[in-house]
């Protein structure tokens, strides 16, 4: 498993945006960037730069995915059908840590990640420990016996700022079933995602 190494709101910080819409996000008391220049006057950035920003924030979105596993999610959704940087969206949101996170069953993509790694989701009855595992529409995800008494599902499941989105089916408190993969449009981001530069970043 990969672990962040550094502050995870350092990223918000470095973006300038809130990209997980947490209350407690640092961005929302100091906007500029993190480290002793952070306050200097940004210069123009160039179309490179724009495009790296855009695959850091989506990427930094989805926690601790190494560049190596977003760029093989990237090249698998190219060799799809259709829109790749829909695809690319697609595709990351049917990873387990995700749907789990997207279900309120954890407060943060980086706590849903630590939950599924400890074995306290089940995947159609089946307990899975691998948080990239990918979802299917119509799979059946639910919470273990002993994760129906954790303090952080029930803190989760509590949260205001964050709703349950249509593509994930809730059936009860413990309980969610993968109804489709979603569009860009469906995925309720806080901030603005523009994979189509994540597509070109990596076709350069």
């Amino acid at each position: 498993m990969s672990k962040r190494h550094a502050s995870k709101y350092k990223i918000d910080r470095r973006m300038g945006e809130n990209i997980w819409g947490r209350p407690k996000s640092s961005v929302n008391r100091r906007s500029y960037g993190p480290g002793q220049h952070g306050q200097r006057r940004k210069g123009k950035i160039s179309d490179f730069g724009i495009q790296l920003r855009a695959k850091q924030k989506l990427k930094g979105y989805y926690g601790d995915v190494t560049e190596k596993q977003f760029k093989r999610t990237y090249q698998e959704a190219s060799k799809m059908k259709g829109d790749t940087g829909q695809n690319l969206i697609g595709l990351l949101e049917q990873r387990l840590d995700m749907v789990v996170y997207r279900a309120k069953f954890a407060p943060t993509i980086f706590s849903a990640r630590q939950i599924v790694s400890h074995g306290h989701i089940r995947v159609n009855g089946v307990k899975c420990n691998i948080a990239s595992r990918r979802v299917r529409p119509g799979d059946i995800i639910s919470l273990g016996n002993k994760a129906k008494e954790m303090a952080l599902i029930a803190e989760a499941q509590a949260l205001p700022e964050r709703e349950v989105p249509d593509y994930v089916a809730q059936d009860s408190t413990d309980k969610v079933t993968f109804v489709r993969v979603p569009t860009l449009d469906e995925v309720p981001y806080p901030v603005k995602m523009e994979p189509n530069l994540v597509v070109e970043f990596y076709s350069r």
